[in-house]
């Protein structure tokens, strides 16, 4: 039996509705990589920093639907730090671009991810004092890097967002709880994957929670329509429930 959970991406990862808003975040450098943050605007969620990985999608964390999902964290009292690893060449910059090679781009940018991360990670702790608390969330390309960092002990829990690319031994070895939000109509984690991630949970007496939304599709999370009254609301439920799944397990 494969091992795969999530398979690679697809053609609903290319494809995007942008949103309107105004950024309030900032970019900075951590550890030689760029980096969108966004600081809190209301008291921290617990007595202590709570810190919010973020791993964007293919259109990266300076897209503006990821900035004004990172500042929707950070107005929850969150610190976001969304980590470029496409180090300023994200997917819609290539879209409408003849010829373009995307298998090349995709695995440029899966090599930069692996280079790049444990640098990042660790810059990141570098930042922040050690009572620090940190939860991590991975859209669509960044869910395999939100569950890199869930195999270690660095983080209080994990969220994922219709994932790509993941296989069992992800979840076998995750250490923390874990949310999974998901579209019915998704290609890259169709219904018999997510029940057999689901299986695997269960049988290792995981904390996980499950959202399911009909009448979306791959990419909800961060590039639903808003005209689309489904969408629209798939979409703000699915950030609603992430923020509880951080402040759940940052709080304790």
């Amino acid at each position: 039996m494969s091992s795969t959970l999530a398979g690679p991406l697809t053609d609903h990862c290319f494809t995007t509705v942008a949103h309107s808003g105004a950024p309030r975040g900032e970019s900075i450098t951590i550890a030689g990589v760029p980096t969108y943050l966004s600081a809190p605007q209301s008291p921290p969620v617990s007595g202590s920093k709570t810190v919010i990985l973020y791993f964007s999608d293919v259109f990266g964390p300076f897209y503006i639907n990821a900035q004004l999902i990172q500042d929707y964290y950070a107005s929850q009292g969150f610190t976001v730090v969304g980590i470029d690893y496409f180090f300023g060449d994200p997917i819609h910059l290539h879209l409408e671009e003849p010829g373009w090679d995307r298998l090349a781009w995709r695995t440029k940018s899966v090599e930069q991810a692996q280079t790049s991360l444990p640098k990042w990670v660790d810059g990141v702790k570098d930042m922040f004092d050690a009572d620090t608390k940190y939860c991590a969330v991975g859209y669509c390309f960044g869910a395999p890097w939100a569950f890199q960092v869930a195999a270690t002990d660095m983080l209080s829990c994990a969220a994922v967002a219709h994932p790509t690319n993941l296989t069992e031994e992800h979840l076998n070895e995750s250490k923390v709880p874990l949310l999974f939000s998901c579209a019915e109509t998704d290609s890259a984690f169709p219904a018999p994957l997510r029940r057999r991630a689901e299986d695997i949970l269960v049988e290792k007496k995981a904390t996980y929670y499950f959202q399911i939304f009909s009448g979306v599709s791959h990419g909800f999370g961060t590039r639903a329509d808003p005209e689309v009254e489904t969408q629209r609301w798939a979409k703000e439920e699915c950030q609603r429930a992430m923020v509880g799944w951080f402040k759940r397990f940052a709080s304790t």
